[in-house]
């Protein structure tokens, strides 16, 4: 049994693997700026929820007393411009890093897993991924003194994702998805896989000082996902392909539409294949899309409305 601090716990990845921390009888600290915004994780047991600020570097500090691991799961999707990225990347993925070590190092904490992304680097075409690589540089540089982990997925899925599900509320809403960057390549992870990796790293020595790409069983185009999802959710709709300087400038409208579901840099991002031939580390079987995203894509469907929430029970 740990004591574990977690960044960015209350989100989508956060709150599966704070639920699997608890099964393996750990002690949870989770962060947040409000509240009532993880009031998901209030009902598990041996969690404490505490309002913090965890970039200020004394909020910081005072949150690892007493902590024998802390994961960094903190990630922003959309930020302004900015070279080599904007303000927020620059916050959330290099400087909270950078902080986070400088506060293990003070307060005694060697273990530290970090959550990056699948193709980041300093030169990436996006500045997502360029800062999500700078990231990494500052956990690398800290190996000599803490226990570091790097874990690199592709994009994740699971009943509470913003990937499949948005295009299943897409599909329901529209007649026709005009689609940019029908091409990019993707290797879904499923989030309980995901989850799995980060508690069993716990276990073994042998991942001090390793990074792991963590990707699913199968490569699929995003115009194949989209026409799954389609088709799962009961709301298959025709595509719209479009072509590269065609889906540049949808990228630009949707930037500066409310909501933001995609800019120019998700763009760049799309332009590197987010694939990696390495299995999951640790003996963990991927999980398919095609076993678990029907039980919740399908939700509106008594029967498979209630056989997810069998699986949820694990029954």
């Amino acid at each position: 049994m740990a004591n574990i601090l977690i960044l960015g716990g209350s989100g989508f990845i956060g709150s599966h693997l704070a639920e699997r921390l608890i099964r393996d009888g750990h002690c949870l600290r989770v962060p947040t700026r409000r509240r009532e915004r993880a009031k998901h994780l209030l009902v598990l047991p041996t969690i404490d929820v505490v309002e913090a600020n965890v970039h200020d570097p004394a909020e910081l500090r005072a949150l690892l007393q007493g902590m024998d691991v802390v994961i960094n799961l903190v990630g922003v999707l959309h930020d302004g411009r900015g070279k080599p990225y904007g303000p927020g990347f620059a916050a959330a993925h290099v400087e909270l890093p950078r902080k986070l070590v400088e506060a293990c190092r003070a307060t005694g904490v060697r273990r530290l897993l970090h959550m990056s992304a699948l193709k980041a680097a300093p030169d990436a075409p996006s500045a997502y991924l360029r800062s999500k690589g700078d990231g990494e540089a500052v956990i690398v540089g800290a190996r000599g003194t803490l226990q570091t982990t790097i874990f690199r997925p592709s994009v994740v899925f699971g009943p509470e994702d913003n990937f499949l599900n948005l295009f299943a509320r897409l599909q329901r809403r529209l007649p026709v998805v005009v689609l940019g960057s029908p091409d990019a390549r993707f290797q879904p992870v499923y989030v309980g896989d995901v989850a799995e990796a980060f508690v069993r790293s716990l276990r073994t020595g042998e991942s001090h000082g390793r990074a792991y790409d963590l990707v699913g069983p199968k490569v699929y185009t995003l115009r194949e996902i989209v026409r799954y999802v389609g088709e799962v959710s009961g709301y298959p709709r025709p595509i719209l392909p479009l072509a590269p300087r065609a889906a540049y400038l949808q990228a630009m409208m949707l930037e500066f539409a409310p909501g933001k579901l995609l800019t120019r840099d998700n763009y760049y991002s799309m332009t590197v294949d987010s694939v990696s031939d390495a299995p999951l580390p640790f003996d963990i079987d991927a999980t398919a899309m095609e076993a678990v995203a029907p039980r919740y894509l399908a939700a509106d469907h008594p029967r498979m409305r209630y056989d997810f929430f069998r699986y949820r029970a694990r029954r």
